[in-house]
């Protein structure tokens, strides 16, 4: 039994927010606001309380200057590790004084009359200003910077001071925060052996060759987000959930979109959906089964979850054997909708921009999200790399977020006001290749795993999402945060996931009730995924059909475009 971290769920943004920042840029959410004027308003409203905070804050700083104050950083606090922040009195006095301003500010937001949409806006805004005023962050104050610069005679910031020109004269604008030189793809990333037997100006379909004598007879398609690549699920080897499934027989077929540019600013939801009924086709034509298990990742989750509803509402529901999501959310109402709602006028002028360019520049959208977690995205690699003038680290999931795609603008506009307007949450609100929607009609078996810690797609929304589906659903939750939950091989001690069947209460009792296993969740899918894949068979020698032939190895082609 556990219970959920509310911070968590609390700093999450949502897709529609996500979008609008990513068109309009992030840093409109670092200006105060008028969310920043109603907590300064409700704050002059209550001067005996802010005089409170303040006369403590200024008693803390005494205590702070007279070497009496036992105000230290948390223990997980990575900033102030080296042993100068405590040992030396000017360096151990001024840590003392930002952390006892910060934690004011942060008493202050909690004593204002805000309602929680405000609240969170107002943190949003001190936490980063907050991060940035961090003395970590200053050259020559940060002890690790000022003895490289001795050990390196100033190379290190001659170094940084490069890095940091180069990084800024192009989106996105935030440090960089991998060393992808050593990866190439179809080497030791996206690397699980396979080919392209089916190619749409929209999709390249993959079919992953066989490592076992025998497969299942129903196949997997996966549908990957439309924001990234599709090599998120295609990771190094050993941390691929492709090679996963097909080392226990399954045959695999993910799609690779193709990444669009200003000639495909129509491109729609309506687009997505035909191609992958088009992909589904080829994957039927290939293996000769009448079933398909229908996977979809995070936004690519939502395309899953409308060709599926599409397929329900046209008759043909029995070509699916199953749906699997990932980290996907579709109902949006508590993950920031009332915060859109409120900013209509801005998501207007964010499908604006998009549409005048013909896209939604993905590298743009690479910033937003480097800004929801600053001190580790942001802050963590300045000082790495201006600071200290050091290479960032060598990691695939970061050299995966780094490869980003564009959105095509019409595309851009349907995702916004599906979130805004909760639309999949409401049968027939909107239609799919001109048939209405109804997530409730989907009654084959769903697999729906979400991260306890994803501050992208809350876990709480995922649930949520998992209870629109007319069949029977398995909700699972993952540790991790959005890709770290994803990415989840066997094997890491510190893995575990929560299950449990009753899907009727909200999201906290399923959890407070949940019984919590030990390890990955993949090893949860694959017994699942078993008893729906039908009976084994021989794995075919070669990949594709008579007519539809390897056009390309995996990765494909698609995967290269920038």
């Amino acid at each position: 039994m556990s219970t959920a971290t509310p911070r968590l769920v609390e700093s999450a943004t949502p897709l529609d927010v996500l979008l609008v920042d990513a068109a309009l840029g992030p840093l409109q959410r670092f200006l105060p606001d008028a969310s920043t004027a109603k907590w300064a308003l409700s704050l002059a409203g209550k001067p005996d309380i802010t005089a409170q905070r303040l006369g403590e804050l200024g008693a803390e700083a005494g205590r702070i200057l007279t070497g009496t104050s036992t105000v230290t950083p948390h223990r997980g606090d990575r900033r102030f590790t080296d042993v100068a922040w405590t040992e030396s009195p000017l360096l151990k006095r001024l840590v003392q004084l930002y952390l006892a301003g910060r934690h004011t500010a942060e008493q202050l937001v909690t004593d204002a009359d805000l309602d929680p949409r405000d609240r969170t806006r107002v943190r949003f805004f001190l936490e980063n200003v907050a991060e940035m005023l961090s003395p970590s962050n200053v050259p020559m104050v940060n002890p690790a910077s000022a003895k490289a610069v001795i050990d390196t005679a100033g190379l290190s910031l001659v170094r940084g001071g490069k890095q940091l020109v180069k990084d800024m004269a192009s989106a996105p604008r935030v440090p960089e925060m991998v060393d992808g030189s050593g990866f190439v793809l179809g080497d030791n990333i996206a690397a699980t052996p396979g080919g392209v037997v089916f190619r749409t100006e929209v999709l390249e379909l993959i079919q992953y060759s066989p490592q076992t004598d025998e497969v299942y007879e129903v196949p997997a398609l996966v549908i990957p987000p439309t924001i990234n690549k599709f090599y998120a699920i295609d990771l190094a080897p050993q941390r691929s959930l492709v090679e996963f499934g097909v080392r226990q027989g399954r045959q695999m077929f993910v799609i690779s979109w193709r990444n669009p540019d200003s000639r495909h600013a129509t491109w729609d939801l309506d687009t997505y959906v035909h191609a992958v009924l088009e992909a589904l086709e080829a994957v039927e034509e290939i293996t000769g089964s009448e079933q398909t298990v229908l996977g979809g990742v995070c936004a690519g989750g939502i395309l899953a979850s409308m060709t599926a509803a599409y397929l329900a509402g046209i008759g043909q529901q029995d070509r699916l054997a199953a749906l699997c999501l990932a980290v996907t959310v579709i109902d949006n109402q508590d993950a920031g909708t009332a915060a859109a709602l409120g900013d209509e006028r801005m998501a207007a002028v964010a499908k604006a921009t998009s549409a005048r360019k013909g896209y939604l520049d993905g590298r743009t959208l690479a910033e937003v999200f480097a800004w929801l977690r600053p001190g580790d995205l942001v802050w963590n690699y300045w000082v790495n790399n201006y600071l200290l003038g050091k290479r960032p680290p060598a990691f695939d999931i970061l050299f995966w977020n780094s490869d980003t795609t564009r959105m095509t603008a019409a595309l851009h506009a349907d995702f916004v006001d599906l979130a805004m307007e909760n639309s999949l949450t409401k049968p027939a609100a909107l239609t799919v290749l001109g048939v209405p929607i109804d997530l409730a009609k989907i009654t084959v078996d769903s697999y729906v795993v979400a991260g306890i810690a994803d501050h992208i797609t809350p876990w709480e929304n995922c649930y949520r999402s998992a209870q629109l589906f007319g069949g029977t659903t398995r909700f699972v939750l993952s540790t991790g945060g959005h890709i770290a939950a994803l990415v989840n091989p066997p094997g890491n001690p510190k893995a575990s996931f929560h299950t449990n069947a009753d899907l009727t209460a909200d999201a906290k009792v399923w959890l407070k009730d949940a019984d919590v296993h030990e390890g990955t969740w993949w090893t949860d899918l694959g017994p699942w995924l078993d008893e729906r894949s039908g009976a084994p068979r021989p794995a075919p020698r070669t990949l594709g059909s008579p007519r539809l032939t390897v056009l390309a190895d995996a990765p494909g082609t698609y995967v290269y475009d920038k």
